[in-house]
C-alpha cells in the first residue's frame, strides 16, 4: 500500500513507487538548498546552501552532515564530469568551475565574448565531455544569493563548453530564465526548464524538450513538454526509462517522456532540485527549501 508520500495521478505511476516507503528528512538548517550531486565512490552527497554561501556534505554511511566548502561563491548546481571531478555553477563568481583531484579550482567559463556571465545556475556533462549550463540572472538580482549587478550580456542563454577545445558557444537563446536541465538517457534530447514566471506572472513555468544534433553540438525543434501546475519547475533528473522527475512547489512531479504527468512525491517544502544516488541509484535525493530529503523508488537514475 502506498504511503501518503505519493500522489498517483495515472495508474502507471504505481510501477515506479513502492508500498510502505516514505519521504525521509535527512537534514534541516539551510536557507535555500540546491544543486545535489551524489558521489558514489565516496558514498556521500554534496549540495548547495546558496544564501549561506556553503556546500554541504551528507555521509551515506553514518548520516552525518558537515560543511564541504565555505565560502562557495554562492554555488548553485553541481554535477560530476566523466573523470569524477566536481563541476559547479557559482552565482557570486559568475562562472562555471571544476574542482581538480588535488582540490584546486579551474575556471571553465566566466564570460561570453568578453562580457561576464550572469550567474550560472545548473549544469550537466554529456558523454563526449562537453559541459552544458544555464545562465539566468538570479544571482545578480539581489545580494541574497550573490552580488547584485546589471547583466553585461543582457540576456539569459544556455551554453555549451566543448570538451576538447574548451570553446564556449550559445546553444539556446530564446529562454526567459533558463534553469534546470538534463539529457534524456540516450542524449538525443535536452530538457530545459524556464522559470520566467518567478518575476513575471505571465512568464513561462515549463520544461521544454530540444533535439540534440547528430554531432552533439546544437539544439533544434524546441517544444514545451510540460507546464508546472504548482509553483515552478527548477532542477530535475531522468530515470532509466526516460521519465522526468522534476522539482515543483509541492514536491517532485513525475512525467513520462511524452510529457504526461503521472504522479507526485509530496514534500512539505518547495523543492528546488533532485538527483539520483545510493548504491543502486534508486534513491532520489531532494533539496527542499531548508532541508535535504530522500525517497527510494522502483527505478534507477539514468
Amino acid at each position: 500500500m502506498l504511503t501518503d508520500s505519493f500522489h498517483v495521478i495515472d495508474p502507471r505511476f504505481a510501477d515506479y513507487v513502492m508500498g510502505n516507503v516514505h519521504v525521509e528528512k535527512l537534514y534541516t538548517g539551510c536557507r535555500w538548498a540546491e544543486g545535489p550531486v551524489y558521489v558514489g565512490d565516496g558514498r556521500f552527497l554534496l549540495w548547495s546552501d546558496i544564501p549561506n554561501n556553503r556546500i554541504m556534505r551528507w555521509d551515506e554511511t553514518d548520516g552525518s552532515v558537515s560543511v564541504f566548502r565555505q565560502p562557495s561563491n554562492n554555488s548553485n548546481g553541481h554535477t560530476r564530469d566523466r573523470q569524477g571531478r566536481l563541476v559547479s555553477c557559482e552565482h557570486q563568481g559568475r562562472r562555471v568551475t571544476r574542482t581538480e583531484y588535488d582540490g584546486t579550482i579551474s575556471v571553465l567559463a566566466d564570460n561570453y565574448q568578453g562580457k561576464r556571465l550572469n550567474s550560472p545556475n545548473d549544469v550537466v556533462v554529456k558523454s563526449d565531455g562537453s559541459v552544458w549550463f544555464t545562465d539566468p540572472p538570479y544571482g545578480i538580482l539581489s545580494e541574497y544569493e550573490g552580488d547584485q549587478a546589471e547583466s553585461e550580456i543582457g540576456a539569459s542563454y544556455v551554453y555549451r563548453i566543448d570538451g576538447d577545445s574548451g570553446a564556449l558557444s550559445v546553444v539556446a537563446e530564446d529562454f526567459d530564465k533558463p534553469n534546470g536541465l538534463a539529457f534524456s538517457p540516450d542524449e538525443s534530447v535536452l530538457y530545459i526548464a524556464d522559470t520566467g514566471a518567478s518575476h513575471d506572472p505571465d512568464g513561462p513555468r515549463h520544461i521544454r524538450a530540444l533535439d540534440v544534433s547528430g554531432d552533439g553540438r546544437n539544439l533544434s525543434n524546441s517544444r514545451v513538454l510540460a507546464t508546472c501546475d504548482v509553483g515552478l519547475f527548477d532542477g530535475f533528473r531522468c530515470d532509466t526509462d526516460g521519465n522526468i522527475w522534476s522539482s515543483a512547489g509541492d514536491g517532485v512531479h513525475c512525467y513520462l517522456p511524452d510529457g504526461t504527468l503521472i504522479g507526485k512525491i509530496l514534500v512539505p517544502e518547495v523543492v528546488a532540485n533532485v538527483t539520483f544516488g545510493g548504491v543502486k541509484k534508486n534513491r532520489l535525493f531532494i533539496c527542499g527549501t531548508t532541508s535535504l530529503y530522500s525517497v527510494y523508488l522502483n527505478r534507477r537514475g539514468a
